[in-house]
């Protein structure tokens, strides 16, 4: 991989702001830079090869700090968020329940026996593919402030889950890593918010600020990648690591100045970089030799969006919910994993992504819906607020 590549890349990129400006279509940057990826990928072009070791780990890198900003950008320190994470969490484990229903009846019905690993990619929300969406279409209002603790709460839920069900035989290994991770997040927290209240970040704040140090950027992706290397070595994905260590910072406080650097970094760069290698690690013409498996992949899809509509009986508007069930990371975590080991079947990898593909088509008409103001929840009654 060369200059040649990355040019090509930072190009194709351009798709994104470009499928997003017409502002009557309301549709989200990411969904660009996937179809990039798509058609740079092995579906069409086959130009671009997922599997090249430098693209994967600035595609790494790039994931890693999405996390980061997506659970940097949850307004923990938000009286009205914490509020709604009673109603959030009890959404997420009725759709978990529902999904665990929904898992054994597609499991049964393909035989392949992954009842609790379609359980939780349907049970799954990707606060990465969610908060740019809500950011970036300028969504808000209380039923979008109470979906956020849903999305985080199923989100931070799958990515410990995932690891536990599609490798039983290294359940506690996998949880035990987890455990490290969050602890190491929980103790970050405590670091921070001491220094913070003792005013060494506003000191460093101000003296990076005066010399042009960037210091407080140079020790967050210096504690990211730490985290991201801890869950490397316990075999835990660095969605975990990221998100975790963002809802840290969230906690106590991101600077304004980080902010925009973190901005410039991931959403300038690598951020596109890792959804145009989303795009590229998708051969969608695997499909075609395995067709039973692209019923499955709708039927993932379908059902994702289903079981999250269903909280549609608990007050939550059906764009919010259909919303919510936008999935991305773990469903990667899970076609890579799964392909590694050995434990899926030729094309049931590239179903998991088909489904994924089904509910962020699902969330963008979703987002544009909310967007154009057709079926705005202002309204809506919150039965378990």
């Amino acid at each position: 991989m060369g200059f040649a590549t990355l040019a090509v890349i930072s190009l194709a990129a351009l798709l994104g702001p470009l499928l997003a400006l017409p502002r009557r279509w309301a549709l989200p940057v990411v969904l660009g830079e996937l179809v990039a990826g798509v058609l740079l990928g092995p579906t069409a072009l086959g130009y671009l090869d997922a599997r090249n070791p430098t693209f994967s780990f600035l595609a790494d890198i790039g994931f890693a700090l999405i996390m980061f900003v997506a659970g940097a950008h949850v307004p923990v320190r938000d009286a009205s968020l914490r509020a709604g994470l009673r109603t959030g969490t009890l959404r997420a484990v009725a759709v978990g329940v529902l999904a665990a229903g929904a898992g054994l009846a597609v499991a049964r019905l393909f035989g392949t026996g992954h009842a609790a690993l379609y359980a939780v990619l349907m049970a799954s929300s990707s606060a990465a593919l969610v908060l740019p969406i809500v950011d970036s279409l300028g969504l808000d209002g209380g039923p979008v402030l109470r979906m956020l603790p849903q999305v985080a709460v199923a989100d931070t839920a799958c990515i410990v889950a995932l690891p536990l069900v599609i490798d039983p035989d290294h359940a506690a290994r996998a949880a035990l890593g987890a455990l490290a991770v969050v602890g190491c997040a929980v103790l970050l927290f405590f670091v921070l918010r001491r220094l913070e209240r003792g005013g060494y970040q506003r000191r460093l704040h101000q003296l990076s600020e005066r010399r042009s140090f960037a210091l407080e950027l140079r020790i967050s992706l210096v504690l990211l990648f730490a985290l991201a290397a801890l869950a490397v070595r316990t075999h835990v994905s660095i969605m975990l690591a990221g998100f975790s260590f963002g809802l840290v910072v969230a906690a106590v406080g991101e600077p304004r100045r980080l902010a925009k650097q973190l901005f410039a970094l991931t959403e300038g760069f690598l951020g596109p970089l890792f959804f145009l290698w989303l795009g590229a690690s998708l051969d969608l013409r695997e499909l075609a030799h395995h067709s039973s498996f692209v019923l499955l992949g709708l039927v993932l899809g379908l059902g994702a969006v289903a079981v999250h509509a269903a909280m549609r009986a608990t007050g939550q508007p059906v764009a919010i919910g259909t919303l919510a069930a936008a999935q991305l990371g773990v469903p990667v975590a899970a076609a890579t994993l799964g392909s590694q080991l050995g434990l899926l079947a030729p094309g049931e990898a590239a179903a998991l992504m088909l489904g994924a593909l089904v509910t962020i088509a699902a969330a963008t008409a979703a987002g544009s819906m909310l967007a154009r103001g057709a079926g705005s929840p202002a309204a809506n009654a919150e039965p378990f607020a």
